[in-house]
């Protein structure tokens, strides 16, 4: 196949992926019934449906009211993104960060942050973000947490005491011990701007979405702004 016919057909797929992704926007907006959201705050909770099929985030889903302008800075500013788990970094589009030089890491398979667990008898999730701490990447950076509670209740104990400013919080950890109360904890906080996913429902899926959601809402941001 020529490069030229390659071009084509990639743009085709382009084309009717978005078709299906626009398709699947619309049916989330004429099913989701009342929303208490605003207009940004609602591509953030439509992306998370769409990417779960499930309704129930709309309502479920809680804002700090500067959370979606605090995320956007944080992204056209080219800022970091420190996840609890490797699912996180994996889901989401490269180029899309790329695009705006930001970066994701995570910490918790790393050889130290596993000797520091087990010596100090806490989790990796936690000796996680205390290394994410010391390197400097969660002052100013987004905390992205979708699988481990003890990540987010450290990074919540990082914020009262240590006086450590994330730039946004996307906290949504899933699970029966310490998930609600983590997110509840954080919701508390008024001092850095998160987004939460009340209860136990949450998870590494809802957190990329979240962030595409951010990341689109920014390139639209960019485009108006050159327009």
């Amino acid at each position: 196949m020529s490069k030229e016919r390659q071009n084509i057909v990639t743009e085709q797929l382009t084309q009717a992926g978005q078709k299906i992704e626009h398709d699947s926007f619309s049916i989330v907006d004429q099913e989701a019934g009342t929303r208490d959201y605003n207009s940004e705050q609602w591509q953030v909770v439509r992306r998370m449906i769409h990417a779960t099929a499930d309704f129930e985030f709309n309502g479920l889903t809680g804002f700090h009211p500067d959370a979606v302008k605090a995320g956007l800075q944080a992204i056209l500013s080219g800022g970091s993104v420190v996840a609890d788990v490797e699912m996180i970094c994996v889901g989401l589009s490269r180029p899309r960060l790329g695009h705006f030089g930001v970066t994701v890491q995570q910490f918790i398979s790393d050889d130290d942050v596993i000797e520091q667990a087990r010596s100090e008898n806490t989790t990796r999730a936690v000796q996680s973000m205390r290394k994410a701490n010391r390197l400097g990447l969660i002052d100013g950076g987004i905390v992205a947490i979708g699988n481990a509670p003890t990540a987010l209740l450290e990074v919540n104990r990082m914020i009262r005491e240590d006086g450590v400013r994330p730039a946004l919080i996307v906290g949504m950890p899933v699970g029966f011990v310490s998930a609600e109360e983590s997110k509840e904890d954080l919701s508390q906080i008024s001092e850095v701007p998160w987004i939460i996913t009340r209860g136990r429902k949450g998870g590494s899926t809802l957190v990329v979405a979240a962030l595409h959601a951010l990341l689109a809402l920014a390139e639209a941001a960019q485009r108006k702004d050159a327009a």
